[in-house]
């Protein structure tokens, strides 16, 4: 089900309603994700007693509507008794059955429902800043935490019921599948809030056939669709439950992205037909994840009308192509600002796009407007005080780049989409956002920046695939993916001459990727080892050569320093100030991706090897025989 976040009113009808239809269908058991009632990411209203009180309600309302079925669901689980450690209320993240109006409760816990035992800690999850885990409330009852792992027994059924996070037990000193398997069970129930992330199904099905196979028993794999955000980072919630058999065969799963009812009908002693999962994740379910996402936050937020600034370069068009997917044409109006340094190339594709997608097109130079800028501003002259000279300000090169960045971006888009009645997007990139390459009040504006967790090289593989499965004809034309990517802000940006960039986006973005997305990421340190052991290249996946792109470690040297910087310095405070993001990889930036404004730091390992690279050791000699 789509659970909607902080709305336990609405997501409880919903349930009410679906256990109404499950008991005309003659279903035993109906499974709900966790947190079904609440919603899951919704920061501190954990700690508004209204709301908690409100969720408790409409888990009894969700109690009373079992008649004649059992109901399995997540939510908020209070002892007003009891504190947690912050001092307020206690709360679990708890799995609840009803069946028959009444609770049912494993049968050596404390509660009268489940208790999540393990608490994730990473990524976008802080659940101990809200719940107590079973693993504490165990040591409060002097007990061992695995006498309260113990089925939940029903009129029917004898059900092994887990939270999320206690059947990905590789990394806990507890395993909760474990402990129940040493007891008689029927069948085995996984809920879950789990955010999209591409490649996570795959593991998701290898995981739990593994687990059904190894306990013989059905599992059942439940997730919830819709979005839900931490703030400055939106996810996706793809649902894609899932039915095992007791040899770890799929008997059905749910369709991704989409809300449905799914019957399985279960015979726990018996294995089922054979079945096979689906579960390649690639460019289509990125899109797929881009499209609901947007869709879905524009819901959110209640945006009905967008406008996108295009540069005719391979991002903006993206984006304009996948609103277009989501917006009736009258409603997406496509923006183009040439400015000083602009080609006829880009804007006869930014033209060209708008006419294939269907959707309102207007152009607004800014050329006239950054000129007064520059004017306006040069040749200032600030009084000096305390014996400080008197200073003349100049508007230099790289400056009046950003006076064109920003002007495109807060003064004429701010401008236009408030008078389209709507918003305008952010069509940076993650290769972008990671160093920073893009203007802060400028191309880095906009409501939401559905790219954002996107590399340029992925960026290139969507808009192909887009034109290939999507748009199914002309849509993005091939001249932007074929240009430069370029900001066209000065003439060392000049499309027509090939001129572009400084970022080598096959490399660095496979770089980038190891400083941020890595489970364990890497730092310069490791960077130079690798590059001084000649290695740098397989160990990042590289196809090409870095003796093509740096003749000699000096310029190595200076081009990973020059990222790293601003990476660890203006890149961060850029990012902080982003809009948010759409979550679709590890590590996505805002709430995924936890930064402090420390400024770049280099270790002492990375200091000595650098300067004995610099001194003249050969690339290929590890620091073991230098």
């Amino acid at each position: 089900m789509e659970v909607r976040p902080g709305r336990p009113l609405d997501n409880a009808a919903a349930m009410i309603e679906h256990l109404r239809a499950a008991r005309t269908d003659g279903a035993d058991l109906v499974v709900f994700p966790e947190m079904a009632v609440p919603g899951y990411l919704i920061g501190d209203e954990w700690e508004h007693e209204a709301f908690l009180r409100e969720c408790e309600e409409c888990g009894e309302e969700v109690r009373a509507a079992s008649e004649g079925i059992t109901a399995v669901f997540g939510s908020v689980a209070l002892d007003w008794q009891r504190r947690n450690e912050d001092g307020r209320v206690r709360k679990y993240n708890a799995l609840f059955v009803a069946e028959n109006g009444r609770w049912a409760g494993p049968a050596c816990g404390p509660y009268p429902f489940v208790v999540k035992t393990l608490l994730p800690n990473y990524r976008e999850f802080d659940d101990s800043r809200h719940f107590c885990d079973l693993r504490k409330l165990a040591l409060e009852e002097n007990q061992p935490v695995e006498r309260l792992l113990a089925p939940v027994r029903t009129e029917r059924f004898s059900l092994g019921c887990l939270l999320c996070e206690d059947a990905w037990d590789a990394d806990y000193a507890v395993s909760p599948l474990a402990a129940l398997s040493r007891h008689p069970v029927d069948l085995y129930v996984n809920i879950n809030a789990s955010p999209f992330t591409l490649g996570k199904n795959a593991k998701r099905h290898r995981l739990f056939s593994q687990w059904a196979a190894r306990l013989a028993r059905p599992l059942v794999y439940v997730n919830n669709v819709g979005i839900q955000n931490n703030g400055k980072t939106v996810f996706t919630f793809d649902g894609s439950s899932c039915v095992y058999d007791g040899r770890g065969r799929v008997l059905a799963c749910g369709r991704a992205f989409e809300e449905s009812a799914d019957t399985a009908e279960i015979a726990p002693e018996e294995p089922f037909a054979d079945g096979t999962p689906s579960a390649k994740d690639g460019v289509p379910e990125v899109y797929r994840a881009v499209h609901y996402g947007t869709r879905k936050f524009m819901e959110l937020c209640g945006v009905r009308r967008v406008a996108v600034g295009v540069s005719g370069g391979i991002d903006s068009s993206v984006a304009a192509a996948v609103y277009s997917r989501i917006l009736p044409p009258e409603d997406l109006l496509l923006v183009s600002m040439p400015g000083p340094f602009t080609s006829e190339t880009t804007r006869r594709i930014a033209e060209r796009l708008a006419a294939r997608l269907g959707t309102g097109y207007v152009e607004v130079p800014i050329g006239e407007s950054a000129s007064l800028t520059r004017r306006q501003v040069n040749g200032l002259t600030v009084p000096g005080g305390n014996g400080r000279p008197q200073e003349t300000l100049r508007i230099d090169p790289l400056l009046f780049e950003n006076v064109q960045a920003r002007d495109r971006s807060a003064r004429v888009l701010a401008a236009v989409s408030a008078a389209f009645g709507g918003v305008f997007t952010c069509n940076a990139n993650k290769s972008e956002a990671t160093v920073g390459y893009t203007t802060l009040y400028g191309d880095l504006a906009g409501y939401f920046a559905n790219l954002a967790d996107l590399w340029k090289t992925e960026v290139y593989e969507l808009a192909r695939y887009l034109n290939r499965e999507v748009l199914r004809g002309p849509g993005i034309p091939e001249e932007a993916l074929r240009i430069a990517p370029s900001a066209e802000l000065s003439p060392a940006q000049n499309v027509d001459e090939g001129k572009g960039d400084p970022l080598v986006y096959p490399y660095h973005d496979r770089l980038f990727a190891s400083w941020v997305e890595w489970w364990n990421r890497t730092t310069p340190q490791e960077i130079l080892e690798w590059y001084a052991a000649g290695e740098l290249e397989s160990k990042l996946g590289y196809e090409g050569s870095l003796t093509d792109l740096f003749p000699d470690p000096a310029a190595f040297v200076a081009d990973l320093e020059r990222w790293w910087d601003l990476y660890q310095g203006m890149g961060l405070a850029k990012r902080i100030q982003a809009p948010p993001v759409l979550a679709l990889k590890r590590r996505a930036f805002g709430f995924d991706h936890r930064e402090s404004q420390m400024g770049a730091r280099y270790t002492r390992k990375y200091l000595a090897l650098k300067e004995r690279l610099l001194r003249g050791q050969p690339r290929g000699t590890s620091c073991a025989d230098s």
